[in-house]
């Protein structure tokens, strides 16, 4: 299969297109296809374009508005609350993100807390921007179900990812995102679409039987989480602070299934910003990078975010890589 390279601009400019003619205003959607592009760049694609499809199901089926303005809400000295209504997280994100930062610098430590929205990409670029400000970040979002927990025999809980960011003195933020599933959702979706099998005590299917076909797992099974008894204990977690918390839905009340082409979960997110010079000043970077610095220096280690880093660097000097029939497709799709 060929390939080419696309600039990350370009590919934005198409991806914003497409979503506008499914039904998005212009800038949500210059927002969502930025967010596509930063994983297709950064190499994470199990949330870049093949996700498109999916947002565009979910728009055509009623389900997401990709119109909605979301509502701010001053909550408390320390607390954002917003209303995506019915839109996608990013978008809420957009709107919260100066309210949040701002009462992080007033008290040294602020919540977001995000309810009635849809998150359907990578959670790191939720967390990323916070910590290039200079704070410390964790952001929790929950799903529709689609994992079984540890020991029960139906599928309750979201893939619920968590992410982390810590400022850096030089560079970079070093940043980690993952599900408390085994597996992301994005990863049992390629492999559906690349015809391969998932490694064993991965998948369910419908009746709750062990699985390596992908296909199954999609089709009314679960995935297991992570670490068992522990990941399972993340998973509550996450569903407590993204959902319980902002007044968002569990993943078992997601209503998805009333429209059909719907792949999106209308859930929450909450996120946290600590600002670390309210208590050891500029010593707090000088302390974070000890610790790296052991990390790196122990043989093959590397920090959490360098290979995506090292996959921006040559996206942003040499393009996306693109197989030609995927760019043919996105243009024709454009118009």
């Amino acid at each position: 299969m060929s390939e080419i390279r696309v600039s990350p601009d370009q590919l934005r400019g198409l991806l914003a297109r497409i979503l506008g003619g499914a039904g998005m205003s212009a800038a949500n959607a210059e927002i969502i296809a930025g967010r596509i592009v930063a994983a297709e760049r950064d190499g994470a694609h199990s949330h870049g374009l093949i996700r498109l499809a999916g947002y565009l199901s979910s728009l055509k089926s009623g389900w997401v508005d990709g119109r909605a303005t979301p509502a701010v809400e001053d909550a408390a000295p320390g607390l954002a609350a917003v209303d995506a209504r019915n839109g996608f997280a990013q978008i809420a994100l957009a709107a919260g993100t100066e309210p949040l930062l701002a009462k992080a610098r007033a008290n040294g430590i602020a919540a977001l807390l995000i309810r009635n929205s849809h998150h359907f990409c990578a959670l790191w670029p939720d967390v990323e921007p916070i910590a290039e400000a200079g704070f410390v970040a964790f952001a929790f979002v929950n799903a529709r179900s689609r994992v079984m927990p540890w020991g029960g025999t139906r599928k309750l809980f979201g893939t619920n990812p968590m992410a982390f960011a810590c400022p850096r003195r030089a560079g970079p933020p070093m940043v980690w995102d993952q599900a408390s599933s085994i597996r992301a959702q994005g990863d049992v979706l390629l492999a559906a679409k690349r015809g391969e099998t998932l490694p064993p005590g991965i998948g369910f299917d419908a009746e709750g039987r062990p699985t390596t076909d992908p296909g199954a797992v999609i089709a009314g099974g679960a995935i297991a989480p992570f670490g068992g008894h522990k990941g399972s204990s993340i998973a509550l977690m996450v569903e407590l602070m993204a959902a319980a918390l902002t007044g968002g839905r569990f993943g078992f009340e997601d209503a998805a299934a009333a429209f059909p082409g719907a792949q999106t979960s209308n859930a929450g997110e909450a996120i946290i910003a600590i600002d670390p010079r309210r208590v050891a000043g500029d010593a707090f970077l000088d302390r974070a990078e000890t610790l790296m610095r052991q990390l790196v220096e122990d043989g093959d280690a590397r920090l959490p975010g360098d290979r995506r880093y090292a996959h921006r660097r040559d996206a942003m000097a040499n393009g996306i890589p693109i197989a030609r029939t995927d760019y043919d497709e996105l243009r024709a799709q454009a118009g």
